[in-house]
């Protein structure tokens, strides 16, 4: 589970963009509690900054727990006159969707039980087993349908957090605004989940760099694992190098394993994924880290269009890499 508010592993390298300035604009803020960096060709020769202002705080007023009179949240409260708008419909068939194919690695009924771990906004963490077992009781896509606009929940205590998937599908969201006014150039990265389209102001491809996943590692950009070439694709990052705790001697990530109500204990430092929408790149990265190293291999094959780039760490502690066939020929190199 990846939280909003946290980049975990990307930080744009915006070549050249600088050098001309009139033609590309770059638009900065705040949505879902993190930050946002856009940039577009302004080849219409207008600024949409206020328009997507506006489109980030209407999918928020969708999706984001944190706004207590969003439709989600509603759902959570059990308001029986809340409907789903078509944001909601869309991200919830794309989390069942994903939840089928990864055997229930990702889930967006498990945010109790990470709140339970200290790993959201809330009270303080209470994650003794007895807890964890009482909250598991809600946890399971089973426990969620929609019927039409209505959700439907087997019981009360079932609460919808989509933090896992959300700033992946805003991406798109932005990205279609950019289609429908016929840009062909942009950059969009939300939180760290990026889509990118065209070339930047010199004329390359985005180019995407993935933070070394060490515990050191803060900030970023600072330490890079590798650098990513995208010619019209999504790409997402999810780690826990980045938001753990460590408690009697035992680190404890950010990333719940939905079918334990535990933090996931694998190999896997961190995963990278790159595909057409940055939905699907965004719940995969976090199915990966839950599956780990190898059950995501065996994933793998299944998944036609998805590129992979995983760090993990070997029996004796030390780092190694794994990446497909198609993402080998993204990884960009300075001749």
């Amino acid at each position: 589970m990846k939280f909003i508010g946290l980049a975990l592993g990307c930080v744009l390298l915006l070549v050249g963009c600088q050098s001309k300035k009139s033609e590309y604009l770059k638009i900065s803020g705040f949505a879902q509690g993190t930050t946002y960096s856009i940039t577009y060709e302004n080849s219409v020769n207008e600024d949409y900054s206020e328009a997507i202002d506006s489109i980030l705080k209407a999918f928020d007023r969708s999706l984001s727990i944190y706004d207590s009179t969003s439709i989600i949240s509603r759902v959570n409260n059990n308001d029986s006159l809340v409907e789903a708008d078509e944001w909601f419909v869309e991200v919830f068939n794309k989390s069942a969707e994903v939840a089928a194919i990864s055997g229930g690695a990702f889930d967006i009924t498990v945010g109790p039980v990470v709140k339970a771990w200290g790993f959201a906004n809330g009270p303080v963490a209470k994650h003794d087993t007895a807890h964890i077992d009482s909250l598991l009781q809600y946890v399971g896509m089973d426990k969620l349908k929609l019927e039409g606009r209505k959700v439907v929940k087997q019981f009360p205590g079932v609460k919808v957090d989509v933090n896992a998937i959300a700033q992946g599908f805003s991406v798109d969201v932005v990205c279609n605004f950019f289609e429908s006014k016929g840009i062909e150039n942009y950059l969009v990265e939300i939180g760290g989940e990026v889509r990118g389209k065209g070339t930047n102001a010199k004329n390359n491809f985005w180019r995407i760099g993935i933070d070394k996943p060490s515990d050191g590692n803060m900030t970023p950009g600072n330490d890079l694992q590798a650098i990513i070439e995208l010619k019209n694709k999504s790409l997402a990052t999810s780690g826990n190098y980045r938001k753990f705790f460590v408690e009697d001697g035992v680190k404890y990530g950010h990333t719940i394993n939905p079918k334990t109500g535990f933090p996931a204990r694998n190999t896997l430092l961190s995963a990278t994924v790159v595909c057409d929408d940055c939905m699907t790149a965004d719940a995969f990265a976090t199915s990966f880290m839950v599956l780990g190293i190898e059950k995501s291999k065996e994933l793998l094959p299944k998944l036609p269009g998805v590129e992979v780039y995983f760090v993990y760490s070997n029996k004796q502690g030390e780092y190694e890499i794994f990446f497909s066939e198609g993402m080998q020929k993204m990884i960009f190199e300075e001749k």
